[in-house]
């Protein structure tokens, strides 16, 4: 079996006597979505944190490509492949879709902090953000202002800008959050497209979008590993259905 791309050995994180994040050990593999699930407060997205280098851990071990990259800062995890998306949208909104994704890609550069030359004359940037605009579908939209997008426009620039960085592991925080029907939908072919070539952790509370996309499913409850494995065995599992899933009433 291949080397997972991003895998974490007992991984904690306490504040103060609040244990958010405890012993959790998972592996996260190229061209998979690895889905991580649980009730509010389970702990995901402080996992989430915890593997971009947005919180350092308090104790265990994060591996990207076999290396240890816990207590490394986000910067740093951001250049050796990890890129994030977040709950609450986060881009810029008064510039333009274009504009959004050429800064992510400007951060690749060594040069990126260097504001003496203009930053159109690095068509490499250029065409990364070109090329991360088309994966997502907004291509036609590069020169509005991203405040005129939709909100689920908003999301796949959000991913475009995290796309424009060139990473290998994908961590997406409820990238389905405040959507419709339509646009759900849209986003759940954008991620099944773009787990090629990726490793992807999603943490999403729509059950019919996470059966509908992860390889592998982990739920989380009060910062631990309640059950891991493939959705088949998640959905049939009583102690998954007891704790979060919901137990069906027996027909009368």
């Amino acid at each position: 079996m291949a080397e997972a791309a991003l895998r974490t050995e007992r991984l904690s994180k306490h504040f103060g006597g609040l244990v958010a994040v405890n012993d959790v050990s998972l592996e996260f593999f190229s061209d998979q979505i690895h889905a991580v699930i649980g009730p509010n407060g389970a702990g995901k997205t402080t996992l989430t944190s915890l593997l971009s280098g947005d919180l350092p851990c308090t104790s265990g071990g994060i591996y990207l490509d076999g290396e240890d990259i816990a207590g490394l800062p986000a910067d740093r995890i951001s250049q050796r492949g990890v890129g994030r998306s977040y709950q609450k949208t986060n881009i810029f909104l008064p510039f333009t879709v274009f504009e959004n994704c050429r800064i992510a890609a400007q951060s690749r550069l060594p040069s990126s902090m260097r504001f003496f030359r203009p930053a159109l004359a690095y068509l490499d940037v250029r065409r990364e953000a070109e090329r991360a605009l088309a994966a997502v579908g907004l291509e036609h939209r590069a020169e509005e202002p991203a405040a005129t997008l939709s909100h689920g426009e908003q999301r796949q620039l959000e991913i475009a800008m995290t796309l424009a960085t060139r990473p290998r592991v994908l961590l997406l925080d409820e990238p389905l959050a405040g959507m419709g029907g339509e646009e759900s939908a849209r986003m759940v072919d954008l991620l099944l497209k773009l787990k090629q070539g990726h490793a992807m952790l999603l943490v999403e509370h729509d059950m019919d979008a996470v059966f509908a996309l992860a390889d592998r499913l982990t739920v989380m409850v009060d910062g631990r590993v309640l059950e891991s494995g493939t959705p088949e065995a998640i959905r049939a599992s009583a102690a998954v259905q007891e704790a979060y899933l919901g137990v069906e009433e027996p027909q009368a």
